[in-house]
This record gives structure tokens, sequence and C-alpha cells, in this order.
């Protein structure tokens, strides 16, 4: 792969598609909607488990194989630098990829209020019958956010992943973004995130931003519940969200003290 290779992780709801729809203005850049790249790494690990495995355990052939895995993954994207947005990018994901990517490699942490977050899923799936907290059976928003941020909760498991990339054998790699902070000043903090890059600046647009598309592919928000990854129209800014003030007192309880 020609591209050099950087990694975004954070939270969902989180702006990742506000972000993702900036830097693919810039043609030299591609910012993945959803990629396997992590999951694949993840999967081939998983091997060295199977008794098929332990039987023979040739691991030179099978590092050359995930060794070689991000290169393959993107070695027909055009542009010069490609930033995945791997949707599994768990806790151990970050030692996966320094074990098998054998080049140096940054990553952005995008980081939001995690009540801001929870707020953003409730209206999310209150105003989207067929998003998927509604399809569990549960009948009340303190039943949904549970499942959100359980162990295996989609919130969960991303904010394990952010909390990871604190840890000081990662933090040198990494580059902090607030969201409540990115949406009040986005043309500065981008240049800041170049910089952090080593990137040449572009000069973006920050109004009536495009829906992502990433070499033709969009995201099919049929899978998981209409508008998930919507870039509303206008001028990026924080605007109040009302649901913050209907999430469950338990729930504020549990997680309200979480931060960055």
């Amino acid at each position: 792969m020609k591209a050099e290779l950087f990694f975004l992780v954070a939270l969902p709801r989180s702006g990742n598609t506000l972000l993702a729809s900036l830097l693919n203005q810039n043609p030299d850049i591609a910012c993945t909607a959803n990629s396997l790249t992590l999951e694949i790494l993840a999967q081939l690990y998983t091997l060295k488990e199977t008794n098929v495995f332990k039987n023979y355990p040739d691991h030179k052939s099978l590092d050359n194989v995930t060794n070689s895995a991000l290169d393959n993954y993107y070695k027909d994207w055009p542009q010069k630098y490609i930033i995945d947005r791997s949707p599994v990018m768990l806790p151990g994901n970050l030692n996966l990829i320094k074990q098998y990517y054998k080049k140096p490699f940054k990553v952005i942490v995008l980081w939001r209020n995690l009540m801001d977050v929870l707020a953003s899923y409730m209206q999310w799936y209150t105003e989207n019958p067929d998003a998927f907290p509604n399809r569990h059976g549960f009948t009340n928003d303190l039943e949904k956010l549970t499942l959100l941020m359980n162990d295996s909760g989609v919130i969960a498991k991303q904010l394990k992943s952010v909390q990871n990339a604190l840890e000081p054998e990662n933090i040198d790699m990494c580059y902090f973004l607030k969201y409540d902070e990115f949406v009040l000043d986005p043309e500065n903090h981008l240049k800041n995130l170049y910089k952090f890059l080593n990137i040449e600046y572009y000069p973006h647009y920050f109004e009536n931003l495009k829906q992502v598309e990433v070499n033709g592919m969009q995201y099919d928000d049929t899978v998981v519940g209409s508008n998930m990854h919507k870039v509303w129209p206008g001028k990026i800014r924080k605007i109040y969200n009302p649901y913050i003030e209907k999430i469950p007192e338990e729930i504020k309880k549990r997680y309200g003290h979480i931060t960055l």
C-alpha cells in the first residue's frame, strides 16, 4: 500500500461522520465510512486459539497473512492518506495494530460528553422506530440506554477503546479532539489536526456539507436504522439537545462521572 494509514477512535454520536465529511473534501484523503480492517486482524488473531492451529502452530505463516492484511485492504485506493474508521476499534486493537502493522501510525481520538452521546441516541431511536435499540423488545429509555452501556453494548465497547488510547504507551501517537470544542471552531481544529498528521492543509468549507461518500461507497443505514449517519445541512454549530433532560436519573448516576 502506497498510502499513509491513520486510525480514528471515537464514541458513537460524537461527530465521526461530520469529521469524515470534512476530511473527504480533500482529494488526497479518504476517511472511511466503515471498514473491516480491525475485524480482520482480530479474527486472524483468534485463529491461534483453534485446535487446528495448536496442533500445528505455524506462527510465521499466519503472521505473514496478518502483517499484510492492512496493506492489502487499501492497496487499490487512490488517495495518499487513509483514515480508517473501523467500528470495532476495541481495547487491545491498538496493540494488535502495533503488533502486525510494521509502519509508524497515528490515531485521532474524538470525544464527546457521554450524556450528550446518550441524549443523541435517545433522539435517534425515538424518531426512528427501526433503530436497533427498538428491536429488542424494551419499552423504556432506562432499558434501551442500559443495552447501549452494558459490557457488550456499542457505546461501552467504544468507550473502552477511547480509554485505551489514554494508556501511557499509546498517548503520544494520539490526537485528542473534543466534539464540543471542534464544532465551535472547526477550521482551527482541522489545521491543528493536519499539523499532527503532517499533511499539508487543505482549504475546507464548513456549511452544507455533503453526505459521507468514499470511492463511490455510502452508508446503508437500513442496517442500523434511518439517519444514523446523516450530516445535517447548514453551518457547523453546537445545538442544544432537549433529550439531555430526559435521560433517566439512574443512567446519570451510573455513568455521569465518566469523562476523558
